[in-house]
């Protein structure tokens, strides 16, 4: 079980406060991957909550590997998000604000593959041509974000 699992035993649906990442990951066409997730049925970034003793570096390292089956060589850091702009409530009723950092990653190996149950697929998109169907914390990442890749717009 995992931390948020565990307090989720006793908080009910009560908004939490929780730390993870959110990753952008590049394949040699400029592509970033997307996953089409199970919760909302819409497309995010590969990316996930924080276990205790964890740091954003391995906790996007464990996450990346868990949901795609690749292995970071090499990250940067882009943003770190948190206050009431990372609210969000699940479909379940879980609510909570996140302290997020968006790695950037365009070191990795590994073979693509769909590794939990969060994600039904997994597509690289031109950053032209991001999916409009977006979970709602990935469009708010996303409009954080995008300054940093203003060229391929």
């Amino acid at each position: 079980m995992g931390y948020i699992q565990y307090l989720r035993q006793y908080v009910g649906h009560n908004p939490i406060l929780t730390a993870g990442c959110g990753l952008l990951v590049f394949n040699e066409n400029q592509e970033v991957l997307m996953e089409l997730r199970t919760d909302y049925q819409s497309w995010g970034f590969p990316g996930g909550a924080m276990e205790l003793g964890e740091s954003f570096e391995e906790t996007a390292k464990r996450e990346l590997e868990e949901e795609t089956g690749l292995i970071i060589d090499e990250m940067k850091l882009l943003e770190v998000m948190s206050g009431k702009d990372t609210y969000r409530e699940y479909p379940n009723g879980d609510k909570l604000y996140d302290i997020t950092a968006i790695f950037e990653v365009r070191r990795y190996h590994g073979k693509l593959k769909i590794g939990d149950l969060e994600s039904k697929e997994l597509r690289w998109f031109s950053l032209k041509e991001i999916p409009e169907n977006l979970s709602p914390m990935t469009e708010k990442y996303w409009d954080k974000i995008q300054k940093y890749y203003q060229e391929y717009l």
